[in-house]
C-alpha cells in the first residue's frame, strides 16, 4: 500500500511548494473563498491505473494547507491502484471549495497519470512474459524524489521491484570491478566488508562475456550473476552453465521485439529501466460535475 511509503506528506508539500509559491494567483483572483463545487476524475485512456491514495492526499494537503476556513474536502475514490480502467471510467469525485479543487488539480494529475503510465507500460510487458518463469524488474533509473512511488507504480503493475537502492542489496558492476582490480578481488572485499559490518545482504555481480561469467563460476561467493547485453544465444549458453547455481538476470539492448525470446533462454529476471525512465503518462481529466 503507497501509506507505507515513508515521507509521502512531505514530497506532496514539496511538490506543491513548487507549483503553488506564494499563492495560486488564477484561482485567488477569480473563484470566491466560499464556493463550493464538484469535479470528477476521469481516464481518457485504457490503463492500469496507479496513484489514487497519493492524489487524494494531494487535494486534503491543499485544502487544509492553503484553504483552512474552507469546507472540508469529500474524495470519493471509485477506483483502485492496479485496476484496469477504459476510456471514459470515473475514477474519483472530489467536493469542497472550488479554490482547493482547482489549487490542487495539476498537482494531483502529475502523480496520477506519470506512475499509472507506469503501472500500465509495465502490465504490458509483464503480458508478454506470460506463461515463463521469468520476471520483469525495475531499475534505479528513477525520478529523483519519486523513487519508492515510481517502483510501487511497477509493482501495481506486475512487475517485480529490483533493490530499492544503495543499501539494501550489493550489485557489483563493470566499474566496481575495474576499480576493485578484477571479480576475484571484488568479491572478496564485499564478502569481507558484509561480514565486518554484520550486514546480510545479497551480492549480485555483472558479467561482460562467457569469460567473466567462467571466473564468477570458478570464484563463487555471489547470490545472483546479471548477464549485460548479452544476445539471446550467448544468454541461452550462460544460462546452461550457471545451472541454477545462481539466480540470473538479463539487462541491456532488450526491446519488445526481444524481451519473449530472452526470457525463453530460462533467466530468471530481466531488467528494463524504461519501466520508470522512458514512460509515456497516461491521459486523465479532471472536469468539473
Amino acid at each position: 500500500m503507497m501509506t507505507t511509503i515513508p515521507n509521502l506528506d512531505e514530497l506532496i508539500r514539496m511538490a506543491l511548494l513548487e507549483d503553488v509559491g506564494d499563492g495560486d494567483h488564477s484561482t485567488l483572483a477569480c473563484i470566491p473563498p466560499t464556493a463550493i463545487n464538484s469535479a470528477k476524475m476521469v481516464a481518457k485512456q485504457e490503463g492500469i491505473l496507479c496513484g489514487m491514495e497519493v492524489g487524494e492526499r494531494v487535494f486534503h494537503f491543499v485544502n487544509d494547507t492553503y484553504y483552512r476556513n474552507a469546507v472540508p474536502m469529500k474524495v470519493t475514490c471509485l477506483k483502485r491502484d492496479g485496476d484496469g480502467v477504459s476510456k471514459g471510467d470515473v475514477l474519483m469525485i472530489v467536493e469542497g471549495a472550488s479554490g482547493a479543487i482547482l489549487t490542487a488539480e495539476r498537482t494531483a494529475l502529475n502523480y496520477m497519470q506519470r506512475l499509472s503510465g507506469i503501472a500500465t507500460e509495465t502490465h504490458r510487458m509483464v503480458q508478454m512474459l506470460e506463461g515463463l518463469h521469468t520476471q520483469l524488474l525495475d531499475t534505479r533509473k528513477t525520478t529523483p524524489n519519486m523513487r519508492l512511488l515510481e517502483k510501487y507504480a511497477v509493482k501495481c503493475g506486475g512487475g517485480t521491484n529490483h533493490r530499492i537502492g544503495l543499501y539494501d542489496m550489493v550489485m557489483l558492476k563493470d566499474n566496481h570491478i575495474d576499480f576493485a582490480g578484477g571479480i576475484d578481488a571484488a568479491i572478496d572485499r564485499t564478502r569481507a566488508y558484509l561480514k565486518e559490518k554484520g550486514k546480510d545482504l545479497k551480492i549480485e555481480i555483472e558479467v561482460r562475456n562467457l569469460d567473466e561469467l567462467e571466473q564468477v563460476l570458478r570464484h563463487g561467493g555471489v547470490d545472483r550473476i546479471m548477464l549485460d547485453n548479452f544476445d539471446p544465444a550467448t544468454l541461452r549458453e550462460a544460462v546452461r552453465r550457471i545451472g541454477g547455481k545462481y539466480e540470473t538476470e538479463a539487462s541491456g539492448g532488450i526491446t519488445d521485439a526481444t524481451l519473449r525470446e530472452y526470457a525463453e533462454t530460462g533467466v530468471d529476471y530481466i531488467s528494463v529501466g524504461a519501466l520508470t525512465h522512458h514512460i509515456k503518462s497516461m491521459d486523465i481529466s479532471l472536469i468539473k460535475n
